[in-house]
């Protein structure tokens, strides 16, 4: 079974469903643990996979860079042309292995036309936008970068190679200021919506070119987010 993040309803949907290899897309434990004990989520959720035999693979950052993996999606989906990595893995040039993505699009659209496509690709129900210092009314996106999951790190990469829109799930605070100030549009569709998609694409390829094996992605693995309309705000 495939998934993004390991919850404890993730846990329950493999043992239930009897996988016995639960691959995701971030790891667990996220961060090192001194000792595995009932007292803590992360925990009992180890407790319970073992007891089950479900082994776990996490992928995380390899599957962010590989020459197929989910920056590669994105930058496919949008159709960009002349396509790199924003940070390369090796000094094949052309090997299509390293961190995040960046290119152009066919021709340049407008960045609000440009969010709302981008969302609408991973089914976001809505994206959030920092515009760049000093930029138009309505801007044009042409050079855009890929970064998924928390990609604000990237904003001064994808400004050094020249791109005016980058695409990430979300931001600090910090990064949107240095986002707005170094002259780089933001759309942020959401941590969850950035990858998500990406495995249950993995769940079908390995489906695929696994004969006799038994591949689905998670129904359980949802997005903690939920929108709600302040108490004081009229319906």
């Amino acid at each position: 079974m495939t998934c993004l993040t390991v919850t404890p309803e993730v846990v329950a949907e493999a043992i239930e469903r009897k996988a016995q290899l639960l691959v995701a897309h971030h790891p667990l434990p996220f961060k090192p643990l001194s000792r595995i004990t009932s007292d803590s989520t992360t925990g009992l959720m180890l407790l319970n996979l073992i007891a089950a035999g479900v082994a776990v693979y996490s992928a995380h950052t390899a599957f962010d860079s590989a020459e197929l993996g989910i920056n590669a999606m994105w930058a496919k989906m949008l159709s960009l042309q002349k396509i790199r990595p924003l940070e390369p893995l090796s000094d094949l040039a052309d090997d299509g292995i390293g961190a995040g993505r960046y290119g152009y699009l066919p021709s340049p659209i407008s960045l609000d036309d440009f969010a709302t496509h981008a969302a609408r690709l991973v089914k976001a129900p809505h994206f959030r936008m920092v515009k760049a210092d000093r930029s138009p009314s309505n801007p044009l996106a042409s050079k855009v970068a890929i970064a998924c999951g928390s990609g604000g790190g990237f904003v001064g990469v994808a400004k050094r190679h020249g791109c005016d829109t980058m695409v990430t799930g979300e931001a600090t605070f910090h990064a949107c200021l240095e986002a707005r100030a170094s002259g780089v549009h933001l759309v942020l569709v959401g941590h969850y919506f950035s990858e998500r998609f990406a495995m249950e694409r993995l769940a079908h390829t390995l489906a695929t070119e696994l004969t006799g094996v038994n591949v689905f992605a998670s129904t359980r693995d949802v997005d903690p987010l939920k929108d709600d309309l302040w108490a004081g705000t009229k319906h």
